[in-house]
């Protein structure tokens, strides 16, 4: 369990604050607008209202108890980009800013932020991946080399072992976990049969898993 401290309440803060609330995290949730802060109230250990860019605010908050800081403001850039700084000069261990534009997300990062979150962009790359071949099933990028994609097993995998297959040689594609009953079964032996249809998490670049995949 993290100590989480999530400033700007929006529906991305409010979406955040429930998953972490799921992941069994403490949060301390911040927003200068008093009906934003009611509203996370049942998925938080915390809340204040407050305005994010006063440093004897944050000063109040002793930010640097917290495990990482989310700075989740969306519409006032200006306040995203003075509240990074401040927490990054108070000592935040670490710091995950919201990006609306690629400019916004290199400022964030010059400022203070050790991590960019870019909601659209990030759904923009999921949607089309996911929608560019009934094959795959889910995408989550790593890097701008990596990725793990889940996918449906081609027809030609059935009956063949994960040896026989030899996707880490010919296409450089690790097989991370099959997915069974619903299940995760990351304990893949090479000796492993393959069958049609079933769900398989792969890990590798892009562009090799589409050549894998023949799309």
């Amino acid at each position: 369990m993290k100590s989480i401290l999530l400033i700007g309440l929006g529906r991305f803060g409010r979406h955040v604050a429930m998953q972490l609330n799921h992941l069994g995290h403490e949060v301390m949730a911040v927003d200068n607008d008093e009906e934003r802060v009611n509203a996370v109230l049942p998925y938080v250990t915390n809340a204040m209202i407050g305005d994010s860019t006063k440093e004897s605010f944050l000063a109040s908050l002793e930010i640097g108890s917290f495990d990482a800081c989310i700075v989740a403001i969306g519409t006032d850039f200006q306040a995203s980009l003075e509240t990074t700084s401040i927490l990054k000069e108070m000592g935040a261990k670490k710091i995950v800013a919201r990006a609306s534009t690629d400019i916004h997300e290199k400022f964030l990062l010059r400022n203070g932020a050790d991590e960019v979150a870019y909601p659209e962009k990030q759904l923009a790359a999921w949607t089309a991946i996911r929608c560019a071949s009934d094959k795959i099933l889910d995408y989550f990028e790593l890097d701008e080399n990596y990725s793990i994609v889940e996918v449906v097993a081609p027809d030609d995998w059935s009956g063949k072992s994960v040896v026989e297959l030899d996707l880490r040689r010919r296409f450089n594609i690790n097989i991370l976990a099959v997915r069974e009953n619903s299940s995760l079964n990351i304990k893949i032996s090479p000796q492993r049969i393959m069958s049609k249809g079933e769900h398989v998490l792969l890990l590798g670049d892009e562009n090799d898993i589409q050549k894998c995949l023949k799309i």
